[in-house]
């Protein structure tokens, strides 16, 4: 069987994509259908906060994301062989309206397998912290901000043209059949495996009609989707995504005063890393640079646990097998600063929940006048913060949490 078409079938190429689009789309659909409903007894106030409803929502969303990317990157190869070949023609162009019908169904699909995957990669880039994509190249994309609003616009637009992909397959799976029970003609035998002859179909000139159908059948839903409201912001799913309300943390006296500066987590979901950020604490710091090797200060942090920011899922970092916001509102790092040969560390305990754990935290300091500029990693494990105790083992969510501190601060004394 060739690898080109002919103006009789389909070449050996072109079907190969056709039956791995077919393949990655019907196990899209399914996949991402089922991953949003469970996703909304995530959001719902009656939800018992089940971790196995939790893992099985990313492993589903995963999943449908994983080959939602294949899906774009195969129709655009897809298109890209189509545009070189030349297409079979058509069996019947005398039926004009089920000519020009198949043939908008043909463009709709298409389109919606570019810009269906496409709007849901972006709605992925633009959050963070829940279901990653399976792939070694990042979960941000280029030019796409993480913005609340920009995920729901593109979420919305997901939803939408992803009905018209749905509606279009349908109508796409209904014409092969009608044609291949109704009529038995050659249409479907053109797709299918094998390199039987086949008939020489008339000849025929191609209209523009069927794209600029599909052009306005795709502005009128888009449109519609706008006159319902679709597009307009969530105010409730913006709530429930927002962080809870933090505790006000008081005001401590001291030497140093903190100007700028991140407080950030990254953990192992599902095998992928996830970031996220405390965005409320403050520090009391006191500190003498020209101190020789050895004590030169200390520090003491606080920070407002429900500040924590990590995308779609910061709520349910809160729940009591997590952080338990509600019992323990704060955690706290109280720390003897101690300069070394070679850079400094501080040396204190971390209290996060009610375990008490001995912490040695190295970091760089880099002194300009009065300004000062620090950095600081370490690695900490959940379990010895009786966080996730459900989930004894790394399958769903990995022991090791890696804690990326930078600052700026001035002097105030």
């Amino acid at each position: 069987m060739s690898r080109s078409n002919s103006p009789s079938r389909y070449g050996s190429v072109a079907k190969t994509f056709h039956w791995l689009t077919a393949l990655l789309i019907l196990s899209a659909i399914p996949l991402g259908l089922i991953a949003n409903d469970l996703s909304q007894q995530i959001r719902s106030p009656q939800f018992d906060g089940s971790l196995e409803t939790i893992s099985r929502v990313f492993l589903l969303f995963s999943l449908h994301k994983t080959i939602g990317v294949a899906v774009f990157f195969t129709a655009l190869l897809r298109i890209a062989w189509a545009i070189s070949q030349p297409k079979p023609g058509l069996l019947h162009p005398d039926r004009k309206i089920e000519a020009w019908a198949a043939e908008t169904v043909h463009w709709l699909l298409y389109g919606s397998l570019v810009l269906v995957p496409l709007s849901g990669w972006i709605e992925h880039a633009a959050t963070s912290g829940f279901a990653q994509i399976w792939w070694p190249l990042g979960q941000d994309l280029p030019l796409v901000p993480k913005s609340e609003s920009v995920a729901h616009f593109f979420a919305s637009l997901h939803f939408i043209l992803g009905r018209v992909l749905i509606v279009a397959l349908f109508l796409h799976i209904a014409g092969a059949v009608k044609h291949h029970v109704i009529d038995r003609d050659v249409t479907l035998r053109r797709m299918l495996p094998g390199g039987t002859d086949l008939p020489q179909p008339p000849a025929h000139t191609a209209s523009p009609v069927p794209l600029v159908s599909a052009l306005v059948l795709w502005a009128a839903v888009l449109g519609a989707g706008f006159s319902l409201g679709l597009f307009a912001p969530d105010d409730q799913a913006l709530r429930q995504a927002a962080p809870a309300q933090a505790a006000p943390l008081q005001q401590m006296a001291s030497g140093w005063q903190v100007q700028s500066g991140s407080l950030g987590l990254s953990i192992t979901q599902m095998g992928s890393q996830v970031s996220g950020s405390f965005t409320e604490w403050s520090a009391a710091i006191n500190f003498d640079e020209t101190a020789a090797i050895g004590p030169v200060g200390d520090v003491d942090v606080t920070i407002a646990i429900a500040s924590f920011d990590l995308g779609t899922v910061s709520a349910q970092a809160m729940g009591a097998d997590y952080f338990d916001n509600t019992t323990f509102p704060t955690a706290l790092f109280k720390a003897d600063i101690e300069r070394l040969e070679n850079g400094y560390q501080a040396v204190g305990t971390l209290t996060i929940r009610d375990k008490v754990l001995p912490l040695t935290l190295p970091f760089s300091l880099n002194m300009q006048g009065d300004e000062a500029v620090m950095s600081a990693s370490t690695s900490l494990n959940r379990l010895d913060f009786d966080i996730g105790r459900s989930m004894p083992d790394e399958s769903s969510l990995g022991f090791g949490v890696t804690v990326q501190i930078n600052l700026v601060a001035t002097r105030t004394q």
